[in-house]
């Protein structure tokens, strides 16, 4: 049974962690340069109809995902990861409170603030544009904690490595 849960939890972990950064460099790196060049040519409303809230849909749920699986992989170390309480957890714990702080930023942040961009909720002109800043900035965000948290995900591997 414990293979089962941290083997096919683990992998699950890995694959929902991948789909959720892999998205994350997607819309920073190549969907808000692809909008500003569709937007000149008339052809934006194609990615904001069909792509983006796609696209989204699986950002967010692989976000979660990757947490919960996070979560359930440190089970009864949750704590003394999190809050730092063993040596032994540092690395993996602040690669935990990086993967959280990304995780609020894409529900509580981006996701809320996209639905106004895509017009999936009513908004004025003025709430978008600050929705387009806001959303812009946690994204940009997650993109530079991502490089840290990817690194202390894999530093907690080698903790003796990298904490003695």
């Amino acid at each position: 049974m414990e293979f089962i849960q941290i083997g096919l939890g683990r992998w699950l972990h890995i694959l929902a962690g991948v789909m959720w950064i892999g998205l994350l460099y997607y819309f920073n790196f190549v969907q808000v340069a692809a909008l500003a060049d569709a937007g000149k040519d008339g052809t934006a409303p194609g990615i904001t109809k069909h792509v983006a809230p796609r696209a989204l849909f699986w950002f967010r749920w692989a976000a979660l995902v990757t947490w919960l699986t996070g979560a359930m992989l440190l089970g009864g170390n949750f704590f003394k990861a999190f809050f730092f309480l063993h040596h032994a957890f540092y690395a993996i714990g602040i690669g935990a409170w990086l993967g959280t702080i990304m995780l609020f930023n894409v529900w509580v942040l981006i996701w809320p603030n996209q639905k106004k961009i895509l017009g999936l909720v009513q908004a004025t002109d003025e709430e978008k544009g600050r929705a387009r800043r806001v959303a812009f900035l946690a994204s940009r965000t997650n993109t530079m904690l991502s490089f840290p948290m990817l690194f202390f995900m894999a530093a907690a591997g080698h903790q003796a490595v990298f904490f003695g």
